[in-house]
């Protein structure tokens, strides 16, 4: 695994619904998990970051470079 491919921005907020922490990477689409603390959440999107590119590569799906900071409008 690149050092690189944990650079994708993660952005993480409090779900009242989920009663959790979320991350999410939204330059992988469908990539996210949850956590009961802020830590715990980014802990474990790390993992699904792995996951994701591993099973993109598998299938033959390209793997977005991550850009940094993403600007929202």
């Amino acid at each position: 695994m690149r050092e690189g491919q944990l650079r994708y921005e993660v952005i993480i907020y409090w779900s009242a619904e989920d009663a959790a922490f979320i991350a999410e990477v939204q330059e992988l689409p469908g990539c996210a998990a949850d956590g009961a603390t802020y830590q715990g959440a980014l802990a474990n999107v790390e993992v699904i970051i792995k996951e994701w590119i591993e099973t993109a590569r598998d299938e033959g799906r390209p793997i977005p470079e991550p850009k940094g900071r993403l600007l929202f409008a």
